[in-house]
């Protein structure tokens, strides 16, 4: 099964053949016209040019030793094949749907004949979900696991342990051994609860043999006095732990209202557009359900700033530094929008959990 990874486009015009060898797989879906036409009465076509493998072209010749040579290598490498992905007319086919799987690391030739320009739509896709196949066990990258990135979306407030202010509170007041009593059942009177709050016979023991240098009495600690010494270390402990977690999550808003939160800084040199990024990556619907990830493997590569990707990731990477950790809040106008994706349903907005792993130039 073959998942969606991010959008693929590419804008093919008249007399120019395009040549592309996409850096990862690519599922076309659809080509058509753009919203202006240089001929409004003749068809356009559009023609595909690839390797086919195996079986390359036959040789008619077989007297001669070299030219069998030739063949041979000829048939390794695979023959070249043209076919058609279809026909636009304007006003009456300006658009088609079509479903043809271009490979990673594969040279593809398009060219048109007729006047105007089409354009080809699809995705970048992953077609090896349960089974990464560029995975090597001997591989020196160690996996990087983004489940250990702390994450607003993923952790629930009330599943976090922190310790309650009641937790371990009375641990200082037992200054003697006492035997363990049988709790009754019954509720206790209003007269038994009061008599707590007094002291003991033996704590005004102790108090009458505490006394200073100069012989004079000197009064005891309460259990009350350091009750609330250990509640206010706590509670400045707390405040402290507070005032951390909250630098760490700053929020910040950029171009198309695209939220990026740096849950770790890395260092060297910041992204930036035109260069080709390799990461590691958690999509999530808002609701907490993963749609996409890449954790392991082969990681995930693209020329920043070109449109490889959704406008939300060009514009949410940009500036982070390698071995960097960022989550990106996109809104659905710079995700997919109205249209809906597997997994996807349309107009969402997108939250990714990013590790930056290289820059290449």
């Amino acid at each position: 099964m073959a998942i969606a990874v991010a959008l693929w486009s590419i804008e093919v015009t008249p007399g120019e053949p395009t040549v592309i060898t996409p850096p990862a797989d690519v599922r076309v879906t659809n080509i058509a016209l753009g919203d202006e036409v240089a001929d409004e009465k003749s068809r356009t076509t559009v023609k595909l040019t690839y390797r086919a493998p195996g079986g390359g072209q036959d040789s008619d010749d077989e007297e001669e030793d070299d030219e069998e040579e030739e063949d041979e290598e000829d048939e390794g490498k695979g023959r070249i094949a043209t076919t058609v992905l279809g026909s636009l007319t304007c006003g009456r086919v300006e658009q088609m749907t079509v479903d043809v799987i271009l490979s990673s690391d594969e040279e593809y030739l398009f060219e048109l004949v007729g006047k105007n320009t089409v354009y080809l739509t699809g995705n970048y896709i992953d077609q090896n979900v349960d089974q990464d196949p560029y995975s090597d066990e001997d591989s020196e990258e160690d996996d990087y696991d983004l489940r250990d990135v702390s994450s607003d979306v993923e952790i629930d407030p009330e599943e976090l342990e922190i310790p309650s202010d009641d937790e371990g509170r009375f641990e200082e007041i037992n200054d003697e051994d006492t035997t363990p009593k049988e709790t009754s059942k019954k509720r206790p009177r209003e007269s038994d609860v009061m008599d707590t709050d007094k002291p003991s016979k033996a704590d005004k023991k102790k108090q009458k043999k505490l006394k200073g240098e100069n012989g004079e009495a000197v009064e005891a600690p309460s259990p009350a006095k350091k009750e609330e010494k250990g509640k206010q270390e706590k509670e400045g402990k707390k405040d402290k732990k507070d005032k951390v977690e909250k630098k760490k999550a700053e929020t910040k808003t950029v171009q198309g209202g695209v939220q990026i939160a740096d849950h770790k800084v890395g260092s060297g040199p910041k992204a930036k557009n035109g260069d080709r990024v390799s990461v590691r990556y958690i999509g999530k619907l808002q609701n907490g359900k993963v749609f996409d990830q890449n954790k392991t493997g082969k990681p995930f590569e693209f020329r920043l700033g070109k449109g490889e990707v959704i406008k939300g990731w060009d514009i949410g990477i940009a500036g982070m530094q390698p071995g960097g950790e960022r989550l990106l809040t996109i809104p659905a106008p710079m995700a997919y929008g109205k249209k809906s994706q597997p997994g996807i349903p349309s107009n969402s907005t997108l939250i990714f959990e990013v590790k930056l792993l290289e820059i290449k130039a």
